[in-house]
C-alpha cells in the first residue's frame, strides 16, 4: 500500500510523521502546485491532505487511490460527489482541538481585557523602573467574574468555553445559528439578546450561509461599547472591514482574532492598520496547533488508515459505520420529514424549511443515533448542496 501526504507543512514541521511508514510505503510533500500534486498522487492508495483541493480533476488520474484522509474536521476541500462515485472511502478527524481553541479563546480575551501587551511594552521600555511607586494604573482593566460570556456556535469548543468560562465566575448564554441547538445546559437567547447582554462574544460556529458576515457593522452596533469581541471560528464569520470602522470608532472596546476574512492575511486588510494591543490583538490561524492537538491529529490519521485496511468498525474513529444500520436510523429520521408539511414541524415553525435548516434538522436527529456522525449534505441538484457539521477547527 502507498500513502502519500499531502501539505506536510500543514501541521508542523517538527511532527513525526514517520508513523505512517508502518503502515507501508510512505512520502511527504509540502504544499504545492496542483500539477505537482497530481503527479504525486497517481500511484497513491491513501492521500493525506489539508488544504490541497481534492476534486475531479485532481483524482481522475489517480486511479489506485481508495481512502482520502483529511487532517482537519471539515471536508471543504474534497469534492465528496466525486469521491462517492469513485467509491472512494473518505475519512475526517473531530475533537483533536477542543482543549487548544478553548485555551486560546481566553488567552486572547484575556490579553485584550487587561492590557497585557501595553503593560509589558511598559516594564521592557524602562518606564517602570523609573516610577516611584510599585503598581502602575495607567490602564483600567476589569474581572471576568460577573460579567456575561456570549458564545455563537455551542459545539464542542463552544461548550469546553462555557464550563471555563463558568469558572470564572461568568454567566453564560449563546445563540444557535442554526436554530437547532435546544439544550438546557446553559440560557439560549436570540441574537440581538446576545450582542445587547454580552461583556464578551467568543464565536465558535461554523462558516454557512446564515453565519457569514454575521459580524458586521449592524450587529457591533448592537454590542456594548465595553466588549470583547474573541473570533476562533472562521474568518468570514465577521466582517473584517466593519470590524475596523467598529473598533476605530470606539463601537466596542478591543477584539482578539485567530481567523481572518482572507488567510493569509492580505497587506490590504485594513485591520492590519491598528497596531494598539489594547484594541486588537491577531493570531496566525494558530489556536488549533498546540503540539498535543496536532499530534492527537496525526494519531486518529493513522488509526483512521490502519481501521480501513483492517476493515474494522471504531466507533471513536467515526469511520466504517455498518451501512445497514447507517441505512435503518437514516430513513428512521427521513421519516419525519416525508410527506409531511414541514413548516408544521416544531423545529421549522420559525424557520424557512431551506436546505441548510433541513440539514441541520437532520444531523440533529440523526446525531442522536448515530454518535459518530460528522457532517451532513442535502443535495437539490447534481451541483449543489447545504451542509452541516460541528466545527473544532
Amino acid at each position: 500500500m502507498k500513502i502519500v501526504m499531502l501539505d506536510r507543512n500543514s501541521v508542523g514541521m517538527d511532527m513525526d510523521v514517520s508513523i505512517f511508514e508502518r503502515l507501508g510505503e510512505f512520502e511527504a510533500h509540502d504544499v504545492a502546485d496542483r500539477e505537482s500534486c497530481k503527479k504525486w498522487i497517481k500511484d497513491a492508495d491513501v492521500v493525506i491532505f489539508n488544504k490541497s483541493r481534492l476534486d475531479e480533476d485532481m483524482l481522475k488520474d489517480a486511479l489506485d487511490v481508495q481512502l482520502l484522509c483529511v487532517t482537519a474536521t471539515g471536508f471543504d476541500n474534497i469534492d465528496l460527489e466525486y469521491a462517492r462515485k469513485r467509491n472512494i472511502a473518505v475519512t475526517n478527524v473531530r475533537n483533536y482541538s477542543t482543549p487548544a481553541v478553548a485555551q486560546h479563546t481566553f488567552a486572547l480575551a484575556l490579553y485584550v481585557m487587561e492590557k497585557i501587551g501595553y503593560y509589558d511594552n511598559y516594564v521592557k521600555s524602562g518606564a517602570y523602573s523609573n516610577q516611584l511607586g510599585f503598581s502602575n494604573f495607567d490602564e483600567k482593566y476589569n474581572e471576568l467574574e460577573g460579567k456575561t460570556w456570549g458564545i455563537i456556535g455551542l459545539g464542542n469548543i463552544g461548550r469546553k468555553v462555557a464550563s471555563i468560562a463558568e469558572a470564572f465566575g461568568c454567566k453564560v448564554i449563546f445563540y444557535s445559528a442554526s436554530g437547532m441547538n435546544d439544550t438546557n445546559d446553559y440560557e439560549r437567547v436570540d441574537l440581538d439578546t446576545l450582542l445587547q447582554e454580552s461583556d464578551i462574544l467568543s464565536l465558535h460556529c461554523p462558516l454557512t450561509d446564515r453565519t457569514r458576515n454575521l459580524i458586521n457593522k449592524d450587529t457591533l452596533r448592537k454590542m456594548k461599547t465595553t466588549a470583547i469581541l474573541v473570533n476562533v471560528a472562521r474568518g468570514p464569520v465577521v466582517n473584517d472591514e466593519d470590524l475596523y470602522e467598529a473598533l476605530e470608532e470606539g463601537v466596542i472596546a478591543g477584539a482578539g482574532l485567530d481567523v481572518l476574512g482572507v488567510e493569509p492575511m492580505e497587506k490590504t486588510n485594513p485591520l492590519g492598520k491598528i497596531k494598539d494591543s489594547r484594541k486588537l490583538l491577531i493570531t496566525p490561524h494558530m489556536a488549533w496547533a498546540s503540539v498535543e492537538a496536532r499530534t492527537r491529529c496525526l494519531e486518529e490519521v493513522y488509526k483512521n488508515i490502519e481501521a480501513f485496511v483492517k476493515g474494522e468498525s471504531l466507533d471513536k474513529s467515526n469511520i466504517l459505520i455498518d451501512y445497514k444500520v447507517l441505512k435503518r436510523e437514516l430513513n428512521a429520521v427521513l421519516d419525519m420529514l416525508d410527506h409531511k408539511d414541514i413548516n408544521e414541524i416544531p423545529e421549522f415553525k420559525n424557520e424557512s424549511p431551506s436546505s441548510e435548516m433541513i440539514a441541520a434538522f437532520i444531523y440533529t436527529k440523526l446525531k442522536e443515533r448515530i454518535v459518530q456522525l460528522s457532517k451532513i449534505s442535502v443535495w437539490e441538484t447534481q451541483t449543489s448542496c447545504a451542509s452541516y457539521y460541528e466545527e473544532d477547527q
